[in-house]
């Protein structure tokens, strides 16, 4: 196929997007977009008479949908197939898209006949969702630089650019440094205490080493993260303990995959050009179209619930002491080693509740999850979801007509039919095991926004998801913790929410809403994996096909806010060590950025023996994008607060009601950007969010 890249099928041609198409076809869309934009721009003379929404602000999304589809697709092949060749055409041509997308809004041009529609009489007869379209088109303009001097939108795209290849090298730094740590361990006696799945995972890796045979007792572990957190939880070796820890706080942090000066770079970059905008500081700059509305709100919401669990927090901490001090015959409670944490405090939660969480692993084999999840999502949402045969090139036989191409043979493929309409409102991917070709973490992405505008003929939406979950071994399904399964349904909630769209606007759609509110979709699907009735849609055992028992359940229930306040303080201190660094770091004049953080995060950390290193350089969230969730992680609490209000609808109404379940499809997940945040939660609530539900689900109050 010619322009693998600019092809309008639903069905991507996986195969040829090649390092050699990409050289050739994001020029051409940049090429075609800029061909576009000076026909707009020649409207500027005409009348406002003249000027309508298709060909200012729909002929500026077209000549645009191209380059975004396609840099997409980039981006996602960085995500999961990075190899040399790829890196090197992406970083290549990084910053030519980076500079004509920040072009856009700094061509006065453009913004002249963009501003003389928004102020024409047609302007005021557009739909309301076009409307707002219009309005946030307008702000965005704003936020990025249009009413800047000519010499000041010069250096917002140096600055635009310049983020751009930053970020991006400190991402590839995080997953170069992760790839290049491996433990080969040939003594069996420091296994101890490691489930069998891990062990066997660990084995199965060392196998897998040119350098291993079949005869020699040898176990794998590397940073990824069903191999990390096993060995942190579980591993009674307190030297194998240290040595991984050691090695995964590292990350970022020496050459040559050091983000230690990229970090300070993005944070300079980050304020400079938010003063250039005209906000005192990143995070004003970030949140000033939230639901937060600025820094100072987003650091209060934080700071007030530290408040409300420091005392908490300090008595788990405590607790977690005496623990350790009873088993070990310590005269005194001392604290703990950082890496010794999850350990004990996974052996408190045994001792305290009777409940290991290996023992839930049988319960949920992966395809038995998914199958429930897609159970769950027909009685609640009306939504019956389909698998595809899929195909990859690493297959022997040819691909047949009923095959779907994906990019690795790991990767499936379903389609979303609507039950009342019997129509295919959408499709996505799934890849859910970890490669090292594969950043880490679990993300949600969309590949096409399907057309709802009622002039034109309606097309489905396209969507993927990834994860890093625990592979199958030894023949065996994959078996999940508790907490992967969550991590399914969770971003099985953001694709939700881009499969449902239904906004006549596609940059309106699914994900693009307030960063603060993205994650209610998301984060309310988690509590279905806490309800019996749900749970038993898919909680069976991957052998027997029994159920979860009940003094297991119970244990689980019982389990469930262990160390809650713990949990929180960690969530918080990341939010916060977020907002300072996006607003007060800038001004500070202090010496080093490790000292700095461990201020201003004072009473968010339990004690240790050893310090334990802030996490700055190996947090991608924040720092692998030209934003992301710079000055935005403390949405996930603030959403947080949103679900578990909103599930509290579900609670009194059922939780496998199709009635309560389509109010939430219709009144949140099918109206994406279309109006403010604080009304779709309104419309399905019929009232504003109650923060103490969230107090209420974790027991603190």
């Amino acid at each position: 196929m010619q322009q693998p890249f600019l092809s309008t099928e639903f069905t991507i041609p996986w195969s040829q997007l090649t390092a050699s198409a990409i050289e050739a076809d994001i020029p051409r869309a940049i090429e075609s977009a800029q061909a576009t934009i000076q026909t707009i721009c020649a409207l500027k003379d005409q009348s406002s008479d003249t000027l309508n929404y298709e060909n200012t602000i729909a002929a500026l999304d077209e000549a645009l949908e191209p380059l975004s589809h396609a840099w997409g697709l980039v981006n996602h092949l960085d995500s999961v197939c990075n190899e040399p060749k790829l890196r090197s055409v992406y970083n290549k041509l990084l910053p030519t898209v980076s500079e004509f997308q920040a072009s856009i809004p700094l061509n006065t041009e453009l913004w002249t006949v963009i501003k003389t529609f928004s102020e024409s009489a047609a302007a005021s007869t557009l739909s309301p969702s076009k409307q707002r379209y219009l309005q946030e088109t307008i702000a965005d303009f704003r936020d990025q630089g249009a009413d800047l001097a000519p010499g000041q939108k010069s250096r917002a795209k140096e600055l635009l650019s310049q983020l751009a290849q930053t970020t991006q090298k400190y991402s590839e730094n995080c997953l170069d440094a992760c790839n290049a740590w491996e433990l080969t361990i040939t003594d069996e006696s420091r296994l101890a205490g490691l489930p069998k799945s891990a062990v066997a995972a660990a084995r199965e890796a060392a196998l897998k080493q040119s350098s291993t045979s079949s005869d020699q007792p040898a176990w794998r572990f590397n940073l990824q993260a069903p191999s990390l957190i096993a060995v942190l939880t579980y591993a009674q070796d307190p030297d194998l303990r240290k040595t991984v820890w050691k090695a995964y706080t590292a990350i970022g942090r020496e050459a040559p995959h050091s983000n230690q000066a990229l970090v300070l770079d993005i944070l300079n970059l980050r304020h400079e050009l938010a003063q250039l905008l005209g906000q005192s500081h990143w995070a004003n700059h970030v949140t000033q179209r939230r639901m937060a509305g600025s820094g100072a709100t987003a650091l209060a919401f934080g700071t007030d619930l530290h408040e409300k669990i420091q005392q908490a927090f300090k008595l788990e901490t405590l607790a977690l002491q005496a623990f350790k001090a009873s088993k070990t015959h310590s005269a005194e409670n001392q604290p703990l080693e950082p890496w010794e944490v999850a350990y004990w405090s996974e052996q408190q939660r045994q001792a305290e509740y009777a409940f290991d969480e290996e023992a839930l692993r049988p319960y949920f084999a992966i395809n038995r999850v998914i199958s429930g999840l897609f159970q769950l999502v027909e009685t609640l949402f009306g939504l019956k979801i389909q698998e595809r045969k899929t195909w990859h090139p690493d297959q022997s036989e040819a691909k047949g007509n009923d095959q779907i191409e994906v990019w690795h043979s790991d990767v499936q493929y379903y389609e979303v039919i609507d039950t009342d309409s019997r129509e295919m409102i959408g499709a996505f991917f799934a890849d859910w095991h970890p490669r090292e070709s594969k950043r880490g973490g679990a993300w949600m992405n969309y590949l096409i926004t399907g057309n709802r505008d009622p002039k034109q003929a309606r097309s489905p939406h396209l969507g993927l998801i990834c994860g890093n979950l625990t592979p199958g071994i030894d023949g065996q399904p994959a078996l999940l913790t508790h907490r992967e399964v969550e991590t399914i349904f969770h971003e099985f909630g953001h694709l939700l929410h881009h499969i449902c769209g239904e906004v006549e606007v596609k940059a309106l759609n699914g994900v693009n809403v307030a960063w603060d509110f993205v994650e209610l979709p998301s984060q309310i699907m988690e509590n279905w994996c806490w309800e019996r009735t749900s749970l038993d849609l898919f909680a069976h055992h991957y052998e027997t096909g029994a159920l979860i028992p009940e003094d297991l359940f119970k244990k689980m229930l019982a389990a469930r806010n262990y160390r809650k306040a713990s949990a929180t303080m960690r969530q918080l201190s990341f939010g916060k060590m977020d907002l300072v660094l996006h607003s007060d770091w800038p001004n500070a004049n202090a010496s080093s950025l490790e000292s700095y953080i461990k201020t201003q995060l004072q009473g968010y950390h339990p004690e240790y023996k050893t310090e334990a290193p802030s996490n700055v350089f190996n947090f991608s969230h924040l720092f692998s994008g030209s934003v992301a969730y710079s000055a935005g992680y403390y949405s996930y609490k603030w959403a947080e607060v949103l679900d578990a209000d909103a599930f509290t609808r579900f609670q009194k109404e059922g939780i496998l009601n199709p009635n309560t379940g389509r109010a939430f499809r219709d009144c949140i997940l099918a109206q994406g950007n279309s109006k403010p945040a604080i009304e779709l939660f309104k419309d399905f609530m019929q009232r504003v969010p109650e923060p103490e539900a969230l107090m209420r689900r974790d027991g603190i109050i």
